[in-house]
């Protein structure tokens, strides 16, 4: 329906005395003190770097230790994955626009960064499907867990979860393109969103507003409703279990988990599920940088980094690293000693 309608695009070729945008500036944080821009940047580089070292490290752990190569750390693996690109394609320009003060970003890498930030967001959604889908069999179908969860139907899940993510908002790239954008190229944010990209443009995006609060509220909602539908089951199931210890376990991981999915859910469901045309570009900037920064920097912690298992397995490897190491030093000393 909505292909059959692109035709109805209407594009401004713009006054004969305008330029045509073909880099943009990115405005956001542009009001605060540069000390503390500079400061905002080191924390947000310690965030990042934090952030990206934690998620490699969950890989590193579930591709070397068999312990780990369960049905359950092949669904976590794949957010650390993502969780690297998503957090690369917006932190990385903040901490340059911060740190250094270069606020212009090509036209070509302002579309990219908004179409990875879209498509990587939904592919995470479908990812906490499945794996919302995962816990309920491993909590509510115990018996049922190895003849269901097998690894074909693992493979599967996940690669219809990247392909429906990556594919379904394919769309967006394109129409982007067509846009037309003439005089002010600055952009009321620190990344390249839709609310502020589409408000610069010279072009009627009101079929593309319709279009993103359509399709993006079709995946976050009913990605919210099934992931919300298997923890209820799961909680249902906790709360029948027999031993105290037990329900209080469950009971602290579900929490947690709850929460990054409430920071998640919440914070897009803000912003891209009404019309987007009244979300304030404030609101979206402070909204969006909560989303960016904060809650990837907190799901390694939640997902994996408490689990026993994981901690040890990540002593191990550090006590072989070490090991390796001083043997590595003993054999160079010994070869130059005369």
């Amino acid at each position: 329906m909505f292909l059959s309608r692109l035709g109805e695009l209407k594009f401004s070729t713009g006054p004969e005395n305008a330029t045509a945008v073909t880099e943009f500036i990115l405005e956001g944080f542009s009001g605060l003190d540069q000390r503390l821009q500079l400061f905002l940047s080191l924390v947000l580089l310690l965030i990042y770097l934090t952030t990206v070292m934690g998620n490699a490290t969950i890989i590193f752990l579930v591709c070397v230790d068999h312990r780990l190569q369960t049905p359950m750390y092949f669904f976590i693996i794949n957010l650390p994955f993502l969780e690297i690109w998503f957090t690369s394609s917006t932190s990385t320009k903040l901490l340059v626009i911060l740190g250094s003060g270069r606020r212009t970003i090509s036209q070509h890498s302002c579309f990219a960064q908004s179409h990875c930030c879209f498509a990587l967001g939904s592919t995470e959604f479908v990812l906490l499907v499945v794996m919302s889908f995962h816990r309920y069999v491993a909590v509510c179908q115990p018996l049922c867990y190895a003849a269901i969860m097998k690894p074909q139907l693992c493979i599967h899940l996940v690669v219809a979860a990247w392909v429906m993510g990556t594919t379904l908002l394919s769309y967006r790239l394109v129409l982007l393109y067509k846009l037309t954008f003439w005089g002010s190229n600055k952009i009321h944010h620190f990344f390249c969103d839709n609310s502020p990209l589409f408000k610069l443009s010279c072009s009627d995006t009101s079929l593309l507003w319709k279009m993103d609060s359509i399709l993006l509220s079709f995946v976050m909602l009913c990605s919210f409703c099934l992931t919300l539908a298997f923890y209820t089951g799961i909680l249902f199931c906790i709360v029948h279990l027999p031993a105290a210890s037990g329900r209080k376990k469950a009971f602290t991981t579900c929490s947690s988990h709850l929460t990054t999915l409430a920071i998640a859910y919440g914070s897009c469901i803000a912003l891209y599920v009404h019309p987007s045309e009244h979300v304030s570009l404030q609101a979206n900037g402070l909204v969006a940088l909560l989303r960016t920064v904060l809650y990837l920097f907190l799901k390694p912690f939640i997902y994996s980094l408490r689990n026993k298992t994981v901690i040890l397995a990540l002593h191990e490897a550090i006590a072989r690293a070490t090991v390796k190491l001083f043997a590595l030093s003993q054999c160079i000393s010994g070869q130059q000693l005369p």
